[in-house]
């Protein structure tokens, strides 16, 4: 069997801003069909990559391919991909139907066709019925509806998404995440997804991409990315990690290489209590309690220096009576230590 083109390949590609490293020797590959995300603080490069991509932006050196095709030099409105963004871009004096068939009056499609295309699209997007109504009188999940029946309506190869649920409240994010990802399912073409939400990222990519400071640390699936994180840094930024170097690793685990342990990995319990066979443990005093809800949160400051992060469900409505101060041992399986290497990928 033939290899499969990837809808995107970057290959050693570089932006500078000046004395700015937005994007340093980058190299990967999205697979086609696949909902791929960049994820990583602000400035880390995701956006500049989106917009790449897109040929928002040329880069410095390297090249660039969509679906096999070297791309440099080509405009943005000849490249087989669109893009939402986190404002939406909806022009407040045409309805709903006009945003969405606007693509296709640009490229003077008749407008029979624009109609019942767009018409396909407002179905898939849940807006049966609102054609007539101006974004102003939409509530903000339906201007981000609105904005993604625009941009798939083209039909492109690989749909791209600049934080596009961030302006929305927290609920309606969720909801929109779900969404989001039947969606791409739906109509099986690549979303390339750019967020600093990693909840966003892990619920879902089917891959995801960790950048910091114009580089990849690590590159993997959700799951591989959470439970083995590369590097300190993706162990701190996916999600909350302990991370354990030179004379504290040396104390826990007999040797000054560092590794990370995940705050729900560990448990607590009272000092007397003798932790189970096969395991490590240490103990310490309770610093700090935050109730969660769900968890409750505990600081613990370790005997001999250093402390831990750790992560109790709340299963049932007993109190665990660990209040700050309390003596606490904390006991975790060796094979919940992540070792990181600090390699990029």
């Amino acid at each position: 069997m033939p290899e499969a083109i990837p809808a995107v390949r970057f290959a050693g590609v570089r932006r500078h801003f000046g004395e700015v490293r937005a994007i340093d020797e980058l190299s990967f590959e999205v697979a086609d069909g696949e909902f791929f995300s960049l994820l990583g603080p602000s400035g880390s490069g995701k956006t500049t990559c989106l917009r790449l991509i897109a040929g928002f932006e040329q880069p410095d050196a390297g090249a660039i391919e969509i679906h096999g095709i070297n791309v440099a030099g080509v405009p943005p409105y000849e490249r087989d991909v669109n893009t939402v963004f986190q404002d939406y871009a909806l022009f407040p004096h045409m309805n709903v139907g006009q945003n969405v068939e606007y693509g296709l009056m640009i490229r003077k499609v008749p407008a029979a066709e624009r109609h019942r295309r767009a018409e396909e699209m407002l179905d898939l997007v849940k807006l049966t019925g609102l054609r007539e109504r101006k974004p102003a009188q939409l509530s903000g999940g339906q201007r981000q509806r609105v904005a993604l029946a625009r941009a798939l309506i083209n039909r492109p190869r690989v749909l791209l998404l600049d934080e596009p649920l961030g302006a929305l409240d927290l609920k309606l994010r969720e909801q929109m995440q779900v969404e989001l990802k039947a969606l791409q399912r739906q109509v099986g073409i690549t979303f390339i997804y750019v967020t600093h939400d990693q909840g966003e990222a892990l619920s879902m990519s089917d891959r995801l991409a960790v950048f910091n400071l114009g580089r990849i640390e690590q590159i993997d699936t959700p799951t591989a990315l959470y439970e083995h994180p590369a590097s300190a840094f993706v162990a701190g930024f996916v999600g909350v990690s302990n991370v354990c170097e030179g004379a504290l690793a040396q104390r826990l685990a007999g040797a000054p290489a560092s590794f990370a342990i995940r705050p729900e990995k560990i448990r607590i319990a009272r000092e007397e209590v003798s932790a189970a066979q096969g395991c490590d443990s240490a103990i310490g005093k309770v610093e700090s309690v935050v109730y969660l809800g769900a968890a409750t949160r505990y600081l613990v400051a370790l005997d001999g220096g250093g402390s831990l992060a750790v992560l109790y469900q709340n299963a049932d409505d007993r109190d665990t009576g660990l209040a700050a101060g309390t003596r606490v041992r904390l006991s975790w399986l060796p094979r919940h230590r992540q070792p990181l290497s600090g390699q990029r990928a």
